[in-house]
């Protein structure tokens, strides 16, 4: 199995948006913007939280997950279209 996050609000990211908001004269919040629009836009409307993704990853290693193999978990709010 694999995990395949989207854009995740991590401190690392944190810090990213305020440096894009520092040097082009705009919020957090607009910087955040940017990125979610240069991601082509992510549905949820924010990145996905650190708690989120370990839930799922919490979860597939769990017995509760005793049957899946082979799939592929992709958790990005949206930003990919799939089917």
């Amino acid at each position: 199995m694999t995990v395949s996050p989207g854009w995740i609000r991590t401190e690392n990211v944190k810090h990213f948006l305020e440096r894009i908001a520092l040097g082009s004269n705009s919020s957090v919040e607009e910087a955040e913007q940017s990125v979610m629009d240069a991601l082509g836009g992510i549905p949820f409307g924010r990145p996905a939280e650190p708690e989120e993704v370990a839930e799922l990853v919490g979860f597939l290693v769990s017995q509760r997950a005793n049957y899946l193999t082979g799939t592929e978990f992709v958790i990005d709010g949206g930003t990919v279209p799939t089917i």
